[in-house]
């Protein structure tokens, strides 16, 4: 007989406050696009040609917004607050490209908790190494309860 382990749930809307926070590092590799690119069959060039990239205001491939997003929504299901949490709404702004190979750091802040609708918003911010924004937004995500 097989043993289930149970995972441990995130935090309930009682347990988290405002100001709470996450703050990420992630470098976007090859094997992370390459991922990405298989799953959605996205084969646009951008992403991926140099020679159509360097045509573009771009100059080189960039990474796509989605993939970007994807590194958001992971931080809410494994952190913040965490397994058996649902994002509800989003609403993100991609200020400047992201780049292969890049490293971005990004933040995610509790900004305000609704008991009655059982409803977090979290704010997102993301800088690239110089230091520029790249992604901004807000999530509205429904805790576990």
């Amino acid at each position: 007989m097989l043993k289930r382990t149970r995972t441990k749930m995130g935090k309930k809307i009682d347990e988290i406050t405002i100001g709470e926070r996450i703050h990420l590092i992630e470098t976007i590799e090859d094997k992370d696009l390459l991922l990405y690119l298989g799953l959605t069959n996205d084969n646009n060039p951008l992403y991926i040609q140099h020679d159509y990239a360097q045509s573009t205001p771009f100059k080189k491939p960039i990474v796509p917004a989605i993939l970007l997003n994807g590194i958001v929504t992971s931080a809410i299901s494994k952190h913040l607050p965490g397994p058996g949490s649902h994002i509800r709404e989003q609403n993100i702004i991609y200020l400047e490209p992201v780049y292969h190979y890049e490293t971005i750091e990004v933040l995610l802040e509790v900004q305000h908790v609704d008991l009655n609708q059982n409803l977090v918003d979290i704010q997102v911010q993301a800088i690239n190494k110089q230091h520029r924004q790249v992604m901004e937004g807000m999530l509205k995500v429904l805790p576990p309860v």
